[in-house]
């Protein structure tokens, strides 16, 4: 999510002084750009993370059946897919800062986006471009999860230069000490380092698993399980969580356990009833065919 948080003064110092180090890094990359503005290390951060996710996955796209351009046409469709969905998801679920107001739903530039919006928005469009191109949605997705995983990974540092997406106050050894807007200096979870750190471990983890995946869609759903599993725990964490309206749930933790659920659940069916077989795979599939 991006917004940032008023409390806390966004020019003050960063410190983590159990690793003895104090940051002090600008939200601006270059403030006041002529006709551009101020432009923000979080857009960058999130550009490189898309960069970085688009290269993977052109290296990656033969072993999976795809050609690069299947991964370029497809991220033209994607992202502003992604985020348009991800402004929706927010909006919806932060009503109450929209009502009086419902054009200032348009307002992007001033921050509101849920991730699990802009995954709806990706997976929908990707979807779309499959069917358009009669190829595997499965094989396309399976990389779709891993690209998710280096962007989702990269991109919560845009949360580090926002002094945004941090947890309750704490004593534990990766305590993160931020200052407020009246000088106060407390100690926060820095949930947005837990989750990139957790999904740089699951993209470690299923790429070098993905070399003997079973069948179509099963990294995307292992991606879904392990992103999912770890949300819901570091949600728990966090100050600035969507609610489920009034009703005091988080939306971020349950979507993630029934993505947990869910994964799991499908995962255990194909494993033990179908059991599918490498061979099967759709770039196995048009090998065979000599398309590929």
């Amino acid at each position: 999510m991006f917004l940032v948080n008023y409390f806390i003064d966004p020019n003050s110092p960063i410190l983590f002084p159990n690793l003895n180090l104090e940051l002090d890094p600008s939200i601006y990359v270059f403030p006041g750009i002529p006709f551009l503005g101020n432009i923000h290390w979080y857009g960058l951060v999130i550009g490189i993370g898309l960069v970085l996710a688009a290269l993977y996955g052109m290296r990656r796209a033969e072993a999976f059946g795809m050609t690069e351009d299947h991964i370029l046409t497809m991220l033209l469709f994607a992202v502003p897919a992604a985020i348009v969905c991800a402004r929706i998801y927010y909006c919806v679920f932060n009503w109450e800062l929209f009502r009086d107001d419902p054009i200032s739903c348009l307002y992007i530039w001033n921050g509101g986006l849920a991730i699990y919006g802009g995954v709806i928005g990706g997976v929908g469009a990707g979807l779309l471009y499959c069917l358009a191109k009669k190829i595997s949605f499965g094989a396309m997705a399976d990389l779709g999860g891993l690209g998710f995983l280096i962007g989702q990974s990269v991109g919560r540092w845009g949360n580090f230069f926002n002094r945004e997406a941090f947890g309750e106050v704490t004593d534990s050894f990766f305590k993160m000490g931020l200052y407020d807007v009246y000088g106060h200096l407390k100690f926060y979870h820095p949930t947005f380092l837990y989750e990139s750190a957790w999904n740089l471990l699951g993209f470690v983890i299923l790429h070098f698993y993905s070399k003997k995946r079973r069948f179509d869609g099963e990294i995307f759903a292992l991606y879904l399980g392990w992103y999912g599993l770890g949300r819901s725990l570091v949600e728990g964490l966090r100050t600035d969580s969507l609610y489920l309206f009034d009703t005091g749930i988080r939306v971020s933790q349950l979507v993630g356990i029934l993505c947990f659920v869910g994964a799991v659940t499908f995962l255990l069916y194909m494993y033990l009833k179908k059991k599918p077989k490498a061979q099967d795979l759709y770039v196995h599939r048009l090998a065979q065919k000599g398309e590929n």
